[in-house]
């Protein structure tokens, strides 16, 4: 397991979302971190326990990180 450290206003969807390309992945976030299942919005600073990503929450890059992954930084 690793560790994601908040900033200022993220949300479980939104840091699940930078973590893997997909909202899916929050329930899992969630369950890491039941001590802040309560919180909707993160203050900065707050360490979270980012589980390992099950191989189906596999992200889809959203169409302006596609030609970067391909390598011509677009």
């Amino acid at each position: 397991m690793s560790t994601y450290r908040t900033i200022q206003g993220d949300t479980w969807d939104n840091i699940a979302y930078k973590l893997t390309g997909s909202i899916n992945f929050m329930t899992d976030l969630m369950a890491a971190n039941f001590d802040h299942v309560d919180t909707v919005f993160f203050g900065a600073g707050i360490i979270l326990t980012v589980p390992a990503v099950p191989d189906d929450t596999s992200p889809t890059l959203p169409p302006w990180r596609i030609g970067e992954e391909e390598g011509d930084g677009e």
